[in-house]
């Protein structure tokens, strides 16, 4: 299938998974509404049934007004201290609707189950079942508690090798330590991000990338976070290439002046050449590529690559990978997934909605004598929680094949 046609199928799908959780987040909020409504009406009458149904109301309102704003186009910001007000409330609303709806699914379970049960069956199994159907509606607020409160911050180093055909000898072992997705903002201070400097350090790399969305919004500290990263140590240097949310932010610019003015050259459409001993570590960078753009990837790219060298690509959407090993990069590196943030592994297999946007979501891949990969990064997005996906500092050691 050509790259155009497959890039329009996977948007397809992707469009599709999206409005098919909204429809689903609406339909649950539309359920737990009524259910209240019903609720009012049994209980309360006169005024107190009007006031409550007034705060229902209320609240659904408000609920879906949140819902609305958190995902107006992130391009949209708002002025002054609003922006991280509509980032919590995007984080919160997000949050509720994910744990509304299974809490929906769990009622409708238990529902069902009461009925199947006749008249004659003990009052011990009936109330058995509502304890158990009040854990089980309960589960996903102690779930996304760990996500937020444990596993978000929860930053490890993942050391692996990576094997190239053809690895000059005098770069066999080099290693190379990446950062990526670090989202500075009201969900990750500058001490969280401060720690997971300190790891990377500890790691001695020759050389360290940062493939990234430094920040969400254009209200985030994007300063603190370039001073933190120009805390970063590596034998020959730290490099970085643009995420789409430096993009978003229309801070393209502005972030690479202030970075470069701290020792930390992004690459934008550049390359830099790098020597260790006899060998040279060819090391370019690309902005964003936009994924409804897949035709136009890695578009004159193919000129940055130097014959003899060992030529690593660093591009902030992992997406692009079938054409970087086409164009002849030995490897790629890349974040903008998370992970998928929020993962369930079933059979080594890691099921996530990031899946429905490319098949690149985590770990090292092979197309060829090319390889790509792709990191958990260190924040967040949307929903401040991350299960079974953790933020990580990767190191990766090239070998010969």
């Amino acid at each position: 299938m050509k790259d155009g046609k497959r890039g329009a199928g996977v948007s397809h799908y992707a469009d599709l998974t999206i409005y098919g959780c909204l429809a689903a987040l609406l339909t649950a909020q539309w359920w737990i509404s009524r259910e209240l409504l019903r609720y009012a009406g049994r209980r309360w009458r006169g005024w107190k049934r009007a006031s409550a149904r007034v705060a229902i109301y209320l609240f659904g309102g408000a609920a879906a007004g949140c819902y609305v704003v958190s995902f107006l186009p992130l391009a949209v910001t708002f002025p002054g201290a609003v922006e991280p007000i509509r980032t919590i409330l995007g984080g919160a609303v997000l949050a509720y609707s994910a744990s509304a709806a299974v809490a929906v699914c769990v009622c409708l379970a238990v529902r069902a189950l009461r009925k199947h049960l006749n008249a004659e069956t003990d009052g011990g199994r009936r109330r058995a079942l509502n304890v158990a159907g009040v854990l089980a509606a309960a589960s996903p607020l102690a779930v996304l508690g760990y996500g937020a409160l444990v596993e978000r911050t929860d930053f490890r180093v993942r050391e692996l090798d990576v094997p190239l055909p053809g690895l000059p000898a005098d770069l066999e072992g080099l290693r190379v330590a990446q950062l990526s997705d670090i989202h500075l903002s009201v969900f990750l201070s500058e001490r969280e991000l401060a720690r997971a400097i300190d790891a990377a350090n500890e790691l001695r790399p020759h050389v360290t990338v940062i493939t990234g969305d430094l920040i969400t919004t254009g209200s985030d500290p994007l300063d603190t976070c370039i001073r933190q990263l120009a805390r970063l140590k590596a034998d020959a240097g730290v490099f970085g290439c643009m995420g789409n949310h430096e993009r978003f932010a229309r801070v393209e610019n502005y972030t690479a002046r202030a970075a470069a003015a701290l020792g930390i050259p992004f690459l934008r459409g550049g390359r830099r050449q790098l020597r260790f001993g006899k060998a040279v570590l060819n090391l370019a960078g690309v902005d964003y590529q936009a994924f409804p753009d897949k035709r136009d990837y890695l578009r004159g790219a193919e000129r940055l690559i130097v014959p003899g060298a060992c030529n690593v690509l660093l591009s902030h959407n992992p997406d692009v990978f079938p054409v970087a090993a086409r164009q002849g990069w030995n490897l790629q590196l890349s974040g903008h997934t998370h992970g998928g943030q929020v993962a369930l592994e079933i059979f080594d297999q890691a099921i996530t909605p990031a899946r429905f946007f490319t098949p690149y979501v985590y770990g090292l891949f092979r197309s060829g004598a090319s390889a790509a990969y792709v990191t958990r990064g260190i924040g967040t997005l949307g929903i401040p929680v991350r299960i079974g996906a953790p933020p990580e500092i990767a190191v990766l050691r090239l070998r010969k094949a």
